[in-house]
């Protein structure tokens, strides 16, 4: 009697890791998106140039993963964007991708609930290993990203809080104290006592010295 022939044994397969494109500049997610429709571990299903359209795209298309710039020009930046990501009932992984590797972009991120930062230079072999890293949860973060972030770890009395980075940031492209108070809705007495734990930290005494300290240092763009 003739045994039947049994088919082999062939594996489920795997769907496609959802991807958003969030960035400001078209022939950045055009170009991302060329780099990403080559792999067929990834499917790219929206994009958006805003904040406000990444919330509302996510919330449509539902992405496993968000590659995320971090400055979008008008509008919530990529920090706050990804801050109202991760609170979505159904939040996606945010992976930033951005050409900025200052401390006060990476933290602000992190902070935000950033899953990875990667900058814009990796190439694609690696952007797409790190968009599978992130799917599953895991921190992913460019080398230059890791030696910061462990270099404030090692150092916190130097490490620049999140608003000190804010108010230095505004120092560098020459903002006055009043200004600086309106445009983050403080006092100039707060703006003054930041300023003097900042030139405390950077080892300076003037806030042009402040401001060149740190861009050396990489703290603020």
């Amino acid at each position: 009697m003739t045994e039947p022939k049994t088919e082999p044994a062939t594996e489920p397969k795997t769907e496609p890791i959802k991807i958003m494109i969030v960035d400001d500049h078209p022939i950045v997610r055009t170009g991302l998106r060329a780099a990403l429709e080559n792999d067929g571990t990834v499917e790219v299903v929206a994009e958006a140039s805003t904040g406000a359209e990444a919330i509302a795209a996510a919330q449509a298309a539902r992405p496993d993963v968000v590659l995320m710039d971090l400055h979008l020009g008008a509008g919530i930046d990529g920090a706050e964007a990804t801050r109202q990501l991760v609170a979505l009932d159904s939040p996606p992984r945010v992976l930033v991708l951005t050409a900025y590797e200052n401390e006060a972009d990476i933290l602000a991120a992190i902070q935000a609930g950033a899953t990875g930062y990667l900058l814009k230079d990796a190439d694609a072999a690696d952007l797409i290993d790190a968009i599978h890293t992130a799917a599953t949860g895991e921190t992913v973060l460019a080398p230059t990203v890791a030696t910061r972030l462990v270099s404030r770890v090692r150092k916190p009395q130097q490490a620049l809080t999140p608003r000190e980075s804010e108010i230095l940031q505004h120092v560098a492209e020459g903002a006055g104290n009043q200004a600086i108070a309106r445009d983050l809705f403080i006092t100039e007495a707060t703006v003054k006592s930041h300023l003097v734990q900042i030139f405390s930290k950077l080892g300076v005494d003037s806030r042009t010295a402040a401001a060149a300290e740190a861009r050396r240092r990489g703290l603020i763009r």
